[in-house]
């Protein structure tokens, strides 16, 4: 079978979160989830081996499905960007296995395992160039001595271009505040670059404007999770980024063609 791709704009529903949080309000069901965002119109899902094993017949063939092959200790042992120790938990192999269309690995830049993470993405990318298989990095600073803030918009930029010059075929990072400030993010990298979702925010239309300002200053779309499967209403909310992320839509139109409010 061909290999799925993503087109020019993408909205890839990540749900890896289970992974590194255990039970996660809004994943319980991830089979209920995967056909909420499906049938919704989502392009791409990024998840773990265990929901791809498990929800394989819902996945492979039907929508492009992103592998995460790497990991580090669970939130019960230490915090997010503040990682001591980082792995190769899955093998290029075991995603050619799976049949999957794509993998997802780290880069810490800044933290204490920021050389471990460059590793492990220089490793997977070697070994995905046989056939092609893409890449997505995960781009994110670290809180460190000299990132005195990590969504600095030159700190966010830089962590993209060393994921890119590592050879990330796609970059997911953080948005900056403003489309002129993510500007700089997207000029420094020649990879499409897509925004990650983080913590849930505080609205949907709050949401929805960072999406509209990543897309605005050049941004390729959304890999987000607990932002869209988290809401009470997540196909809503997949239908309200489809309007800004393919049809150019304003927040407050794709809201309201959604059926959204708050």
């Amino acid at each position: 079978m061909p290999r799925m791709q993503l087109g020019e704009r993408a909205i890839v529903v990540a749900m890896d979160h289970a992974r590194t949080l255990g039970v996660v309000q809004g994943l319980e069901d991830p089979g209920a989830v995967l056909e909420r965002v499906l049938d919704a119109g989502a392009d791409a899902v990024m998840t773990s081996y265990g929901v791809i094993k498990h929800y394989r017949q819902r996945l492979i063939g039907r929508v492009p499905t992103f592998l995460r092959l790497d990991g580090g200790p669970s939130i019960y042992r230490e915090d997010w960007l503040r990682y001591s120790e980082w792995s190769l938990l899955h093998s290029v192999e075991d995603a050619r296995a799976l049949g999957v269309d794509g993998v997802c690995v780290m880069g810490f830049m800044g933290g204490t395992v920021e050389m471990r993470t460059y590793e492990i993405v220089a490793r997977v990318v070697g070994d995905c160039a046989r056939d092609g298989l893409p890449v997505m990095v995960e781009a994110l600073p670290c809180p460190a001595e000299r990132i005195p803030d990590p969504t600095d918009a030159q700190a966010m930029a830089s962590a993209s271009r060393i994921a890119f010059e590592l050879g990330a075929d796609i970059v997911k990072t953080y948005y900056t505040g403003s489309p002129d400030s993510f500007r700089r993010v997207v000029s420094g990298c020649p990879a499409p670059v897509l925004i990650a979702g983080g913590a849930r925010m505080d609205t949907m239309r709050a949401a929805l404007e960072v999406v509209h300002g990543s897309v605005q200053a050049g941004g390729r779309g959304v890999v987000f999770g607990r932002n869209i499967w988290q809401s009470p209403e997540p196909a809503r909310v997949v239908r309200a980024l489809r309007g800004i992320i393919h049809q150019g839509a304003t927040v407050a139109d794709a809201m309201a063609d959604a059926g959204l409010t708050g």
